[in-house]
């Protein structure tokens, strides 16, 4: 990968690259890039953890709330997953739905990655039924449900800086065959109308990261999604959180090892690349292509809307050692204050509906 960077950054017109190109080849070249490659990513012999590894109560969780949301408003029973990872989230869910629910359900899983799409093939086939598709834009008139974890944070994004009074962006060269970071003034005119829409105004020293993949992405969704909710599992801050002098570093950082490492030109295509993401131009830009927001929730506020409760109050064992408490020990941990879910929110958009924040959820 370090060859391919160098190649890369000598062979570009001004002799460097943004650092969204950077990420996008470190995490997402074809056979290079971190989530392409046949590694673990996700677990103790990983680099980082999700939500859904924790126990599988979060899959079965938003299986039983999705199958409330197609009784209320009819929608069709079709569920699509972006990014599974290694499928337990799908695993958790599919369960669910075959043991409790048992009506008719599609399943789609939109993965880049053929590594990840062959972990998904192992864990689910034969038991379950799936539909794996590269990307996105090959589903079309889709109705129904579109989810992602921490699907977002994983998108490349450029970053700037005001030094003084002067905004550049900050950009990833050679120096002495080793990557370094370089300052050069901001031209991109995409940054400016983000900033310009985002009315963000960076205070001195101050450094943040601009996700213009994220306009894509979203623009995307709302491309294939003719009638139904998206679901957006993920961490961020909104745009007065970013103004907090504690973030004045931006939130660009690597997990390696279960390892935060905050020098991401380290080693490039064995690291997950991370950042915050923006909540406000998320739902911003949702408007502008017809997603209407719906709800923003903390994820244990979300947990706890949904019944998570009613799964402790269900499964209880004075057994410690048991299956059953391990799980409900999990459970406890997606909703203490402390916890996790704490650092995460979920956002719910729909298109072509009308249900209001109420409804979503059972009394």
């Amino acid at each position: 990968m370090i060859t391919y960077l160098q190649n890369l950054i000598s062979n570009s017109q001004a002799g460097f690259i943004s650092y969204a190109d950077y990420i996008g080849a470190a995490l997402y070249h074809p056979e290079l890039g971190y989530y392409m490659k046949d590694k673990q990513k996700i677990g103790r012999q990983g680099d980082f953890i999700t939500t859904s590894n924790i126990s599988d109560v979060y899959g079965r969780l938003v299986a039983k709330w999705f199958s409330y949301i197609c009784q209320i408003t009819n929608l069709p029973a079709i569920f699509c997953e972006i990014g599974a990872g290694n499928g337990r989230f799908a695993k958790s869910f599919l369960q669910e739905w075959n043991e409790s629910i048992k009506s008719p359900l599609q399943y789609f899983i939109v993965e880049s990655s053929p590594y990840h799409r062959k972990l998904q093939r192992e864990l689910l086939l034969p038991d379950f039924f799936v539909v794996q598709v590269e990307n996105l834009s090959e589903l079309e008139h889709f109705e129904g449900m579109i989810f992602s974890n921490e699907l977002f944070d994983a998108l490349p994004v450029h970053v700037i800086e005001k030094t003084d009074g002067k905004l550049f962006e900050l950009m990833v060269g050679i120096q002495k065959d080793e990557l370094c970071e370089l300052k050069i003034p901001l031209t991109n005119p995409e940054i400016f109308s983000f900033l310009e829409e985002s009315k963000i105004a960076l205070k001195e020293k101050q450094r943040i990261e601009i996700p213009l993949a994220m306009d894509k992405m979203m623009q995307e969704i709302s491309t294939v999604l003719t009638k139904g909710l998206v679901v957006t599992a993920d961490y961020g801050y909104t745009n007065e959180e970013w103004m907090d002098p504690r973030r004045a570093q931006g939130s660009l950082r690597g997990y390696y090892q279960h390892m935060m490492i905050h020098d991401v030109l380290q080693h490039p295509g064995e690291m997950d690349i991370t950042t915050h993401i923006h909540f406000d131009y998320l739902n911003q830009k949702g408007e502008q292509v017809e997603l209407q927001l719906l709800t923003k929730l903390r994820q244990d506020e979300f947990l706890l809307k949904a019944g998570i409760l009613k799964e402790l109050e269900d499964h209880y064992d004075p057994n410690p050692f048991s299956e059953i408490s391990k799980r409900n020990r999990a459970i406890r941990s997606l909703i203490m204050p402390s916890g996790m879910s704490s650092y995460f929110h979920v956002i719910v958009q729909q298109k072509g509906m009308i249900i209001g924040e109420s409804n979503i959820f059972a009394k």
